[in-house]
């Protein structure tokens, strides 16, 4: 990894290093991830972000959380790279197709010229089908759906944004111990994949509070994914309307779930915080 350039952004504070795939190589992008995102020892970040060539769209991100897993996609990762392909002038483009380990992601450039601030990414339809969640329970949809973790109940309702998520609707989340709590969802038998796990509270039909627990990262600032899940969920079980926005520790975003397409839309900021050259 020596001479490695790499660029540090964040999308609502889910921050990730970001790697330009066309002009270097890492050998091992597994262990590259582990131990450059050490907040200690490294660049620090959730995780690590290659940007790569595509025969079949404009772009390709691989993507690999901090402990070394790779995982199928991130909203909020999807943005700054499209953020980082116009700002660096690999396209000039202000729509761009983006492949995913979940997919085709079609993403829209907003307001600024120069340099790229806001970007809305269309997240395509959420999966409720318990068998491809994957969730291994007797029902689907997984709506409310009642787990015992440390003794407690917790009504449980899953979406699929292209990787897992279990939704909780709840009271007092700034409160719950999450790194406590959170690897118990993660890792239930339950979930044959692992999942990430969202801590909501309903505001009112247009908003929401949310922590998560991301698998493979721990507790972040944001996961975009997460936030399209709680929203499915949310209207889903009847609490909000269409358009809502999520209030996540690092920020905000503005998520739709289109009636008439059945897919999902989020906004949210793309920020660079610095470049770098690893020696």
């Amino acid at each position: 990894m020596k001479k490695l350039k790499f660029t540090k952004m964040q999308g609502a504070g889910n921050d990730y290093i970001y790697i330009n795939g066309f002009t270097q190589k890492i050998e091992n992008p597994s262990q590259a991830a582990i131990e450059l995102s050490n907040r200690h020892f490294g660049i620090g970040s959730d995780g690590l972000v290659f940007i790569l060539p595509s025969e079949t769209c404009d772009f390709r991100m691989q993507m690999f959380n901090s402990d070394g897993s790779e995982a199928e996609m991130c909203g909020n990762a999807s943005r700054c790279v499209g953020k980082y392909v116009y700002d660096n002038g690999l396209t000039d483009k202000k729509e761009i197709t983006l492949q995913t380990g979940a997919g085709v992601k079609y993403i829209t450039l907003l307001d600024g010229n120069a340099k790229v601030r806001k970007v809305k990414v269309d997240m395509g339809e959420p999966i409720l089908d318990a068998s491809l969640i994957p969730v291994d329970v007797p029902t689907s949809p997984v709506l409310k759906y009642p787990l015992k973790i440390e003794g407690k109940i917790w009504e449980i309702s899953c979406v699929s944004m292209g990787n897992p998520h279990a939704v909780i609707f709840t009271s007092g989340i700034k409160d719950l111990d999450l790194p406590v709590i959170g690897p118990k969802f993660e890792k239930h038998p339950i979930f044959p994949r692992k999942t990430n796990t969202e801590f909501i509270e309903v505001i009112d039909r247009k908003t929401l509070n949310m922590r998560v627990w991301e698998r493979g990262a721990g507790e972040t600032l944001a996961c975009g994914t997460g936030a399209c899940a709680a929203v499915v969920a949310a209207i889903s079980n009847g609490y909000c309307d269409r358009e809502v926005v999520v209030h996540l520790l690092g920020g905000d975003l503005e998520i739709e779930w289109n009636p008439d397409n059945n897919h999902v839309y989020m906004t949210g900021n793309a920020v660079t915080v610095f470049e770098g050259e690893l020696l």
